[in-house]
């Protein structure tokens, strides 16, 4: 049983009646707590909701892809996007931009981006770049911060 108490207060010698509180009380008439209230309600939800009757997905799961040993490296759960980019400018051959587009997903401008506001200004790392002839320029950190 809920009971309903209404509120009033006075402002400015005006009356002012608020919508109805509605107070849990427990089965020996004692009012809840918040918090026995909010388990209360979530109780009766998970049990009236079962699973048995809700209709299943007609979405298809894709099959899982062999992962190569740099995918493992590169989309490892704790390395975050920024340790990949710096885990491939380290490398000694470097790493083009559609290499570090492909390791964050990220597009061309952020990956250019990224090079010059954080791992250049932000960092200090010594960017260098080289691009041989009829290939994609590669980027590479040098092993000591510049500055």
């Amino acid at each position: 049983m809920t009971p309903t108490i209404w509120t009033t207060s006075r402002f400015a010698g005006l009356s002012v009646v608020a919508a109805p509180i509605r107070v849990p009380v427990t089965t020996d008439g004692a009012h809840m707590i918040a918090s026995e209230a909010r388990a209360r309600v979530k109780a009766r939800r998970t049990s009236s909701s079962s699973g048995a009757d809700k209709p299943k997905s007609s979405r298809k799961l894709s099959p899982p892809r062999a992962s190569t040993a740099a995918d493992d490296v590169l989309q490892s759960k704790q390395m975050t996007k920024h340790d990949r980019v710096l885990t491939l400018l380290d490398h000694r051959e470097g790493a083009t931009i559609p290499e570090l587009m492909k390791a964050t997903g990220w597009q061309q401008h952020s990956v250019r981006g990224f090079l010059a506001g954080t791992v250049k200004k932000k960092l200090g790392f010594t960017l260098t770049s080289k691009k041989a002839d009829g290939e994609l320029r590669r980027y590479h950190i040098d092993a000591k911060r510049g500055r």
